[in-house]
């Protein structure tokens, strides 16, 4: 047994254990327990058993779309969904002549299942009770393979206890599936594949593939079974199905090993998926070869993602890491992929890329540049899709979707379920335009940190000059303000999509999105400034851009209206004169109201009449910006906030926000670690809890929520050291809470791998390793120091 399996790594924190067989709680533990490597993933289901109700055995592509229309509510409906792949995973058990076993049909008498964290794999363990004294006692170990991105495996190991006699054993590639994970979309089309072919390429080897029905990608899956005994072929579309019969002797332990390569068309140096698949698979070596090189891929993974939390937080932070990187390893970096917001991990938002990585990027800039650098990459593809957004809207520069998925075309819903009321409804969320300021943040902050001048130069600053062209078209001059307004919008807060009794949606001046809007100008205009000469002249004659547009940039970012009511900033123009919603009176009558829309959505009422908020919304501004930062934006728009204003500002919100995200919890205890130190650590707590405790009610089986993984992970990274990567420097302003005052990591800065920052009890110290690039300038509490490489340097924080 390895040492990651040993009572020792579990102790240490490094595997995730579930003990006995509920199924209630499937679903959860299938997304918590999902296995990838970035190209694909496939969720902790097990394999004996098929889709329904409590199991949901998904395998997921990064970036494999395919759109379909259903007629929901009387209209024609398109949507984009990420698809559900043949499963790979069907293997299945029974003694001669009997059931198929599966903890739904027979008594278990133990079932545990394990997530090793260390190894990237999942292990279970199940004893079957088969009456008569006897028991079979069924282990496995599954990996998708981290090394090698297209291959993944599945051990199974048969132990009769009591008895000795035969098993039948049959495998499957399934092609029959359809994506089914999330109950509220069943009313749409799920039927994403067609021309399903399956053969056979060898005596142990199988193979199976398709396409997908509308965006024509094709998918090549191939499978070899190696046991002591032969297996038969079996085609029965849509299965191709390997059967044989093992011979069990009481106490000794027969082994099944499923190999399992996956290709599609979208692969780079390959002809066609299917030889690409049978190939690899022929080539691949056997189960412990394999195991080898992925364990390695795997320590490699952690030495660059180094992280030390002690306790709980620490472990939960790992299995947050853990998750983060299966969607967005190394091997992202090969892709044209975005970051799916549900992760590869099930079928929730579709698959769809929002602003999570705005929550995402900031933790990969500082481990994993070059992954950050291709989910850049993906934006800059569809910037053309996003210039063809905006004029369609009638504006200059570009409008980047809130949902996308293959394409950059906008994919949010046109209506979505309320399930407590059994209503289709409106979708107004497009009209979150403040993504494309969210696109930008990430531009400046990768830059920043990986010191990558030709992507900020060439990709970058094309971006970043076509959104702060949206910006300034779309803003328009008030007479009776004296300041250019953003109008028709929402902001973070999804509850507020139009004024009380409207028929029109839309905000105006959601004050994070002007601010931000501000921040993409200001922003924009200082790197035109700094660009060498040749390249801004190569911008200015592609772009079209003249100085009069310049002066109008520098206008707008100057004077965008930011409403305030009661001495704190507004969430948007009228936020002041919602009414007041009875908190307790909604708590006691309905518990838990972090879906405060739904619940007035069914009594007939809506969330836009009140002052009530999802998430964070002014208080992003907090997130994304450090105090002196977000002072000098206001400043600059002609507004004084200083820290009593920002203070009453965090109280207001916090006494009006239901929570109905899983960012929420994250972005408040980041805010309030800076303001209200003491009551930080109740929502970070809620952060890191989000979806092992699914504490959205049930949303985590359908999918982790990428976002507030990755942006507990910045929490520790970035939030509570308060490092910005800024002017060639780390600046850092701790803030040690006293629940998590000692904590460590590595990080990757410009070019000077495994950084160590650690904070020990009011001493911060900063390790540089011997190589051959510049030292680190660090900036702390007014202290400025150089450390150079080898060197270590300790700094007493003031608390």
């Amino acid at each position: 047994m390895t040492d990651e399996l040993s009572p020792e790594a579990v102790a240490a924190g490094w595997s995730w254990e579930y003990e006995g067989y509920e199924p209630a709680d499937e679903r959860l533990r299938e997304s918590l327990c999902t296995l990838g490597n970035g190209y694909f993933a496939t969720r902790g289901a097990l394999p004996e058993c098929a889709a329904d109700e409590v199991h949901y055995p998904g395998t997921y592509v990064a970036g494999i779309y395919n759109r379909l229309t259903s007629d929901v509510a009387g209209r024609r409906v398109e949507n984009e969904d990420m698809v559900n792949v043949p499963n790979w995973l069907p293997l299945r058990f029974r003694l001669p002549g009997g059931p198929w076993l599966t903890p739904d049909t027979t008594p278990v008498l133990e079932h545990r299942q394990m997530l090793h964290l260390a190894a990237g794999l999942m292990e279970r363990r199940t004893r079957y009770d088969l009456g008569e004294d006897r028991v079979l006692m069924v282990r496995q170990l599954r990996m998708v393979h981290m090394a090698d991105p297209h291959m993944a495996a599945l051990r199974t190991e048969f132990t009769a206890e009591g008895f000795s006699g035969e098993l039948e054993v049959e495998a499957a590639l399934d092609g029959g599936v359809t994506n089914a994970g999330v109950a509220r979309y069943r009313d749409l089309d799920g039927r994403h594949l067609t021309h399903l072919h399956a053969g056979t390429s060898a005596p142990d080897t199988v193979w199976l593939r398709c396409r997908t029905r509308t965006s024509d990608i094709r998918i090549g899956l191939a499978a070899r079974l190696t046991a002591d005994a032969p297996a038969t072929v079996r085609h029965e579309l849509p299965y191709v199905i390997q059967r044989l019969k093992l011979d069990l002797t009481d106490g000794r332990t027969a082994t099944v090993d499923k190999t399992v390569a996956l290709h599609t068309s979208r692969d780079p140096a390959i002809s066609d998926p299917l030889h690409a698949a049978v190939d690899r698979v022929g080539r691949a070596p056997d189960f412990d070869t394999l195991l080898k090189s992925h364990r390695t891929a795997w320590d490699q993974l952690w030495r660059r993602a180094e992280l030390d939390v002690p306790g709980e937080s620490g472990r939960i932070l790992r299995l947050h890491l853990f998750h983060v990187l299966q969607t967005l390893s190394p091997h992202t970096a090969d892709l044209d992929v975005g970051v799916p917001a549900r992760g590869l991990h099930g079928e929730a938002y579709r698959g769809h890329v929002f602003w999570d990585e705005l929550f995402v990027l900031p933790y990969l800039n500082l481990h994993f540049p070059e992954v950050s650098r291709a989910l850049l990459h993906h934006r800059h593809r569809r910037l053309e899709q996003a210039r063809t957004a905006a004029s369609s809207a009638g504006h200059r520069g570009a409008m980047y979707p809130w949902q996308s998925g293959s394409d950059g075309r906008e994919e949010t819903q046109q209506l979505h379920l309320n399930p407590r009321s059994g209503r289709w409804l409106p979708d107004h969320s497009h009209l979150q335009h403040h993504v494309g300021s969210a696109i930008a943040y990430n531009v400046w902050q990768y830059c920043e940190a990986s010191g990558d001048m030709e992507f900020l130069h060439t990709k970058g600053a094309e971006m970043l000059l076509q959104i702060a062209r949206f910006w300034a078209d779309r803003a328009v001059y008030d007479e009776s303000l004296g300041r250019h307004r953003i109008k028709g919008v929402v902001g973070p807060d999804e509850y507020h999509e139009a004024y009380p009794d409207s028929e029109a949606p839309g905000l105006d001046d959601n004050a994070y999105t002007n601010v931000t809007a501000a921040w993409v100008l200001v922003r924009t205009l200082e790197l035109l400034g700094t660009l060498p000469e040749p390249r801004r002249r190569e911008l200015v004659e592609r772009t079209a851009l003249d100085g009069g547009e310049l002066e109008r940039w520098e206008d707008v970012s100057r004077t965008l209206h930011v409403p305030f009511h009661d001495d704190v900033i507004s969430q948007f123009e009228g936020y002041g004169e919602l009414a007041e919603l009875d908190w307790n009176g909604y708590r006691e009558q309905y518990g838990d109201i972090r879906r405060l829309d739904r619940v007035l959505e069914a009594e007939g009422d809506s969330v836009n009449h009140y002052k009530a908020s999802k998430q964070a919304d002014v208080l992003m501004l907090g997130y994304l910006f450090a105090p002196a930062e977000l002072r000098e934006l206001f400043r600059r728009l002609g507004y004084r906030l200083d820290d009593e204003m920002w203070r009453r500002t965090v109280d207001y919100y916090m006494h009006r926000t239901s929570h109905g995200s899983t960012l929420s919890g994250l972005v408040h205890g980041w805010v309030l670690a800076r303001c209200r130190r003491t009551e930080a650590w109740k929502f970070v707590q809620e952060a890191l809890q989000g979806d092992i405790a699914d504490v959205q009610g049930g949303t985590t089986g359908e999918g982790i929520h990428l976002g507030a993984m990755a942006g507990t992970l910045d929490l520790v990274q970035r939030g509570l050291t308060g490092l910005e990567t800024r002017g060639g420097a780390l600046w850092l302003d701790p803030v040690p809470l006293p629940e998590l005052s000692s904590y460590g990591f590595a990080l990757r800065y410009q070019g000077n791998w495994g950084v160590r920052l650690r904070l020990e009890r009011g001493l911060l110290e900063i390790a540089v390793p011997s190589h051959d690039v510049s030292p680190i300038d660090v900036r702390l509490e007014g202290r400025e120091m150089s450390v150079q490489p080898g060197e270590t340097a300790r700094l007493v924080v003031h608390d």
